[in-house]
């Protein structure tokens, strides 16, 4: 086995022995980690590093140290299927140098944790099971996480305001997951959570802000959509309706919710979320213009339905 593999190798058994996931403890992965320690083949754990780096110069690592060549549309997957899974896991940090740059900015970079190189820096020696030890006190292995998560049998959200909300476990409250976890970073990086609601128990989660936001107080038992979003930069309020097995933001729909919150002084974007393509395509022809749809599968992009511009608020016609 030449050095190059080694090295990979090695990487896919110090992802395992950090608890990781299977799903990321491949190739990728590995590729992952050594260039974010900046380790070429020849180097020894203990000369690790942490440098920042963005997802591009990560690629470039792979193909000129270990002649692994990824096509540039890769980069999403490199960063969904894995950096998350390294930041969920508490292994590298996003933005160190300028914590307040959005999430969704091309100069966007990541750095190992102090404590993981600690801990990397003594992989093959007598002292890495004490390391590693140290650093799981304080990051659990991720994969102990989602396996405590799916037994609760709740999914779990956290709003930028810090407050946990566990809804109820499904696909339609999955859908809800990731439109706070993909959507909101990408297109609303200065949105906070008003509401969501749960299909077990319509009224799950309301922020403090809400009721000055919105004019009104929320009905439990009225017609509300299944999250709500305000962009407190542009200040615009997000409806959004996750759609697993009901209808998308129809024209009727969109008259309800425009009737609903009319006393909303914000601007107010419409949006539907679709798990996928395909179930996408079963409702096209029902969604209304001056709309947004958003596609689970792929979460860096929109289709916009009508209007003046991307993303136009259209309450004040």
């Amino acid at each position: 086995m030449n050095a190059r593999n080694a090295r990979i190798n090695e990487a896919r058994h110090v992802l395992s022995n950090l608890g990781l996931p299977d799903k990321q403890q491949n190739v990728r992965s590995a590729l992952s980690l050594l260039s974010l320690l900046g380790l070429k083949p020849g180097d020894e754990w203990v000369k690790a590093s942490n440098p920042l780096m963005g997802i591009t110069p990560m690629m470039e690592f792979f193909k000129r140290y270990y002649n692994k060549t990824y096509a540039p549309n890769s980069r999403e997957t490199v960063r969904r299927q894995t950096v998350h899974q390294f930041l969920q896991a508490g292994l590298v940090n996003i933005n160190p140098d300028k914590p307040d740059r959005p999430t969704n900015s091309g100069k966007t970079v990541y750095q190992i944790r102090p404590d993981a190189l600690a801990a990397l820096r003594a992989y093959g020696t007598e002292l890495w099971t004490t390391r590693l030890a140290a650093y799981h006190k304080n990051h659990p292995p991720l994969q102990a996480l989602y396996d405590r998560e799916r037994r609760s049998g709740k999914i779990r959200l956290v709003p930028s305001q810090g407050k946990e909300v566990r809804l109820s476990s499904g696909r339609h409250n999955e859908l809800v997951k990731n439109v706070w976890r993909k959507f909101r970073p990408k297109f609303v990086p200065d949105g906070r959570l008003l509401y969501v609601g749960d299909t077990a128990k319509k009224l799950t989660y309301v922020d403090d802000t809400c009721t000055a936001v919105l004019r009104m107080r929320l009905d439990p038992h009225g017609k509300m959509p299944d999250m709500i979003i305000h962009d407190t930069k542009r200040d615009w309020v997000f409806l959004i309706e996750a759609v697993t097995s009901h209808g998308p933001i129809d024209p009727k729909r969109r008259i309800e919710l425009k009737d609903l919150f009319s006393r909303v002084a914000s601007s107010i974007v419409y949006v539907t979320a679709f798990e996928n393509m395909s179930t996408m395509k079963k409702y096209a022809g029902d969604i209304a213009w001056e709309t947004e749809v958003w596609i689970a599968e792929s979460p860096h992009h929109m289709i916009h339905f009508d209007g003046e511009r991307f993303f136009t608020p259209h309450n004040k016609d």
